[in-house]
């Protein structure tokens, strides 16, 4: 059974379709990979780039969790009230629960500063998150 990558994103979509066009040239069909948006435009743009098969909203969000090998997005998809409320504290705290292995863009709209982190800009930070996706699910 092919492995599971949920990429989670809100508000446009745009880092999740980001994420979901590298993981596509990373791993081809070799993994199935799922697009979970707050909203529909950013499930909708995930899709686009070529997820497999996606949903929205806080239902589909905590249930899917629970059924993945890997979480990616940005960070702030942790994060109760984030991306202008989408975040809602059910979806954070499902997310957070999930036993599968989260790798986490630490790219924020909110008022949010971690400190010891390099400032790249999303490509080089989409590469490292492929990379380490690739670590954590194997060369499939």
């Amino acid at each position: 059974m092919n492995k599971r990558i949920c990429i989670i994103d809100g508000q446009g979509g745009g880092i999740g379709a980001t994420l979901i066009k590298y993981m596509k040239q990373a791993f081809g069909e070799t993994v199935e990979i799922i697009a979970l948006g707050t909203n529909g435009i950013a499930t909708s743009r995930m899709l686009k780039a070529g997820a497999n098969r996606g949903a929205s909203g806080e239902s589909a969000i905590c249930h899917t969790v629970f059924m993945t090998d890997c979480i990616v997005g940005p960070i702030s998809v942790t994060w109760a009230n984030a991306m202008l409320g989408e975040v809602t504290a059910k979806m954070a705290e499902s997310i957070i629960s999930s036993p599968a292995q989260k790798i986490l863009i630490p790219l924020s709209q909110e008022a949010v500063e971690i400190v010891g982190i390099l400032d790249e800009p999303l490509p080089h930070l989409v590469q490292k998150a492929v990379e380490r996706t690739k670590e954590v699910i194997g060369n499939v």
